[in-house]
């Protein structure tokens, strides 16, 4: 007769710990927002301010159109492109940076791109330093 009460003892705890679960949602969504409209692109981390030009190299750009960084990255998953990190704030970099929604200024070369870059760094897009070789 225990043995009966110890099983139904067990079997009324068991339908109570059943009873009282709470359903979570396994799964979060983040909305991070609009990409941000930036002449020369932005930095690849948060809050994803503007960058000012020169810090990255031509290969960000398709058409004259940055190609994107961090969660609005649009390159390719094996990209790896130059950047120039003199002119990022986080390497102590205090110079002007852009708004948003501010125009590129006119080159002073009568409006050719600069033909060279001098870049010190390779990024992914993602905000990762890479090899230039993969």
């Amino acid at each position: 007769m225990n043995g009966f009460k110890c099983l139904a003892l067990l079997g009324v705890a068991g339908i109570c710990f059943t009873a009282s679960t709470f359903k979570t949602q396994a799964q979060v969504t983040v909305n991070i927002g609009a990409e941000p409209a930036c002449p020369y692109g932005y930095y690849d981390y948060a809050p994803y301010d503007c960058s000012p030009t020169g810090y990255y190299g031509p290969e960000w750009f398709t058409g004259g159109v940055f190609i994107g960084a961090g969660p609005w990255f649009h390159g390719p998953s094996t990209f790896h492109g130059n950047v120039d990190n003199h002119f990022d704030p986080q390497q102590g970099y205090k110079g002007s940076v852009p708004k948003r929604g501010d125009k590129a200024e006119t080159p002073k070369n009568g409006g050719k791109a600069p033909t060279e870059f001098k870049g010190n760094e390779v990024r992914d897009g993602r905000g990762n330093t890479g090899d230039a070789k993969h």
